[in-house]
């Protein structure tokens, strides 16, 4: 009876693997596309640490998944805080010649929200100043259910009003890593920069 030859040390520079037989970096990163795939808005980084494997940093992997992503059709972007599958920006356009556009946030809406976005915290007689006119509180209502913008405490002057201000599912539906990153008034209140409704526009990844 012949017996099997002695197996092959690994070299010395081979990634350890687990029992699964997939080393830990290329495990990482699947786990990592899967959260990011799954969850229902972008991913920080130390959401995705908690699952990985001791000795891997967050920040490495997602920043190898999205070298691994980048010009593909879905791309792994940074916003709001996070990571979340995207679009690719070149293929927007084309892609809205075929895919239904949701319904988006009414003009009266989104002069409001962008308001709020460059002036928060703002109070609602404030923004009625700005706009030159009253806003009505089914707008309030309709940004408040969009989870857009949300309470920021009262402004301490008489009758203590409502400071309001803009959330991270305003930065998630803008595609923004922070306010930092606002565009000029007139390019979020020009139609094409308004979020859709609901949250399902072409930019959108599977996970988002």
């Amino acid at each position: 009876m012949t017996l099997p030859p002695d197996p092959q040390p690994a070299p010395p520079d081979a990634a350890p693997r687990d029992p699964a037989g997939i080393a830990p970096l290329e495990h990482a990163l699947r786990l990592a596309e899967a959260l990011v795939f799954a969850a229902d808005r972008p991913v920080a980084p130390e959401r995705l640490q908690a699952v990985l494997p001791e000795g891997l940093r967050a920040e490495a992997v997602l920043t190898l998944l999205a070298a691994r992503y980048a010009g593909r059709g879905v791309e792994l972007t940074e916003v709001a805080g996070g990571y979340a599958f995207r679009t690719a920006a070149d293929l927007a356009p084309i892609l809205t010649k075929v895919v239904e556009t949701p319904r988006r946030l009414p003009r009266v809406a989104m002069e409001a929200l962008a308001i709020v976005a460059y002036h928060q915290p703002v109070t609602r007689p404030e923004i009625e100043e700005i706009r030159g006119t009253s806003l009505s509180q089914a707008t309030l209502e309709l940004l408040l259910e969009q989870a857009l913008i949300a309470p920021r405490g009262r402004k301490e002057v008489p009758g203590r009003p409502t400071l309001w201000g803009t959330t991270p599912r305003f930065l998630e539906q803008f595609g923004l890593r922070a306010l930092t990153d606002l565009p000029r008034r007139e390019e979020l209140l020009a139609g094409e920069a308004g979020p859709s409704l609901p949250n399902m526009g072409v930019g959108m990844g599977p996970g988002a």
